[in-house]
């Protein structure tokens, strides 16, 4: 169940009763691709630092270590011992992110592994049960993401794939949720809103699934190469036609600054792999902008990433000790940069929800934009 707290404008403060427990929204999920946060980021870190969802993707755990593995071993909260809620991606997105070794069809996507090479098939219907078997709480329609450059024609005739696969999912899911053996009969699903920068394409589709009355919707395709402008533009567009009782949610975003236009557009879920990949980079996020821990000036500080921080590499290291741990590769460096990047997007999203509960998140939002561009 999905209860809107308290409203600024289009911002919403929310929550989302699931099977394994409320999500407090805005949110930002962490993502674990497969199963596991990069940066040797633990599930007990996880909660340290204040995750309420960890997102893992469908196509990966399919390939290695294989569904029916997770199935067998109680489903992906008892597998990577976590119990708060998790959302699965469907494996769409891999359907753009790996057009060499993909041919899409009316009925699903042949792939060709990305690790070993062998044929894989994933429609509508395998994407789901690949999903029932994950025993997710959140599993999402399986889509087209088409390029948001690609040309008109071939963007309506992908959207209404994309359409048709969704009324699948939504039969395939009610099917599966029926049955004994499933594990997570509770298993919630989100549509996918897709168009690419076309507006009317955007609110035609989303006035479509939205009749299809899922368990909540969210914004595909963007972040995929098209200016920030034109992805607050779609936001702005869309969401009103997206429906006003479910949860809103941006795929793929993004940056700090990308969230808070997006919670200002009534965006509520977001995810991303800037925090961990950038981690692992030594580029870390501050209350004044990114800073470089590579960068010879930081070889004698003393001070912690971020003075005030009460992550876990803030609490006990200086900016110098970790730059050496990332100059000598040790593993020990990007662990520490990941869990403060993400302990930063947890915060942020923390700090959003209160300031929507006191009714001052346009004066927040200027405020943390100000100080991250000095």
């Amino acid at each position: 169940m999905y209860k809107i707290l308290k409203q600024e404008g289009r911002a919403k403060r929310a929550e989302l009763t699931t099977v394994h427990g409320t999500i407090q929204t805005p949110v930002f999920m962490n993502v674990g691709t497969v199963a596991a946060i990069k940066g040797a980021v633990s599930t007990e870190d996880l909660e340290t630092i204040g995750t309420q969802v960890e997102l893992s993707n469908t196509y990966h755990l399919h390939v290695r270590p294989g569904d029916r593995v997770i199935r067998q071993m109680g489903g992906l909260h008892r597998f990577m011992s976590w119990n708060k809620p998790i959302l699965t991606d469907s494996g769409g997105f891999q359907v753009f992110s790996l057009a060499g070794l993909r041919k899409i069809k009316e009925e699903g996507v042949y792939f060709h592994s990305h690790i070993d090479g062998r044929k894989i098939f994933m429609g509508p219907e395998e994407s789901m049960q690949i999903q029932s078997n994950l025993a997710s709480t959140i599993a999402m329609a399986f889509d087209e993401c088409p390029s948001s450059v690609a040309e008109r024609k071939y963007v309506e005739d992908s959207v209404a794939r994309t359409t048709r696969w969704l009324v699948r999912c939504r039969q395939e899911m009610k099917r599966l949720n029926s049955l004994e053996e499933t594990i997570n009969k509770e298993q919630l699903l989100f549509g996918i809103n897709q168009g690419a920068v076309y507006d009317d394409i955007r609110i035609e589709h989303a006035k479509q699934i939205a009749e299809l009355d899922c368990d909540g919707y969210a914004l595909g395709g963007l972040a995929v190469g098209e200016s920030h402008e034109q992805m607050y533009h779609v936001i702005e567009e869309t969401v009103p036609y997206l429906p006003k009782d479910k949860p809103t949610y941006l795929m793929g975003v993004g940056t700090p600054a990308n969230i808070l236009e997006a919670v200002e557009r009534g965006v509520d879920f977001f995810d991303c792999v800037y925090p961990t990949r950038n981690g692992r980079h030594g580029h870390l996020y501050t209350n004044r902008g990114k800073i470089n821990l590579f960068n010879a000036k930081y070889e004698l500080d003393e001070r912690p990433i971020e003075e005030g921080c009460n992550c876990p590499a803030c609490r006990r290291y200086s900016r110098a000790y970790i730059r050496h741990l990332l100059k000598a590769k040790e593993m020990l460096g990007m662990r520490l940069c990941v869990l403060h990047n993400l302990y930063f997007y947890n915060t942020m999203m923390e700090e959003i929800r209160e300031a929507l509960e006191q009714g001052e998140f346009a004066a927040y939002k200027k405020r943390k934009l100000a100080g991250m561009n000095p």
